[in-house]
């Protein structure tokens, strides 16, 4: 038997994903959101609220990157989630990360987190949803398989759990898209 919850956010799994910035004095800034995703083939959308300072150096800089918080650093992610950049400007700094200018876009690709795409705002809609164009997906070596594609098990990448309010890592591999289905032709 079913137990109903009614209208929950209750998606799995959700990604945790650090939207990287540089304000207008190229300070680097990072914040945590658990929503966003795809939004097309070539574009990805982060729900933003008009009032965090991500969401203005975006619309200053027409840029961005998105890394996806690790296994690893789930602390320093967490914590560039609770606090402001309004209230706390070094709250990059003191979450322990390094910035690198991006190859592509005006912002921080974060050292310490193995894979970002660096992206260019399309448009913020009224509802403030971000969506960006993918202008590159960079990675770590360190994260790569022997046939130098990424590799989710060595990324660590954790979802976030909105019904425990808990970070998951995302678990094992169980099966191969596209092909195992094949079996029921």
């Amino acid at each position: 038997m079913r137990k109903n919850f009614g209208a929950k956010t209750w998606v799995y799994p959700m990604p945790v994903l650090m939207v990287g910035t540089y304000d207008e004095n190229g300070n680097p800034n990072v914040m945590n959101a658990a929503w966003g995703g795809v939004y097309d083939t070539d574009q990805v959308m982060v729900c933003l609220s008009h009032d965090h300072k991500t969401t203005e150096n975006i619309k200053k800089t027409g840029a961005f990157t998105l890394s996806f918080a690790t296994k690893d650093t789930v602390i320093p992610c967490d914590y560039v989630g609770i606090v402001s950049a309004n209230d706390l400007p070094d709250k990059f700094a003191r979450a322990g990360f390094h910035a690198e200018k991006g190859t592509y876009v005006n912002a921080p690709l974060i050292k310490e987190l193995p894979m970002a795409l660096e992206c260019k705002l399309l448009k913020f809609n009224e509802d403030g949803i971000c969506i960006g164009e993918i202008i590159n997906v960079s990675a770590e070596e360190s994260i790569l398989d022997e046939r130098g594609v990424i590799d989710a098990g060595k990324l660590n990448p954790i979802s976030y759990d909105g019904v425990t309010h808990a970070y998951r890592v995302l678990g094992e591999k169980v099966g191969q898209a596209f092909s195992d289905g094949k079996q029921l032709k």
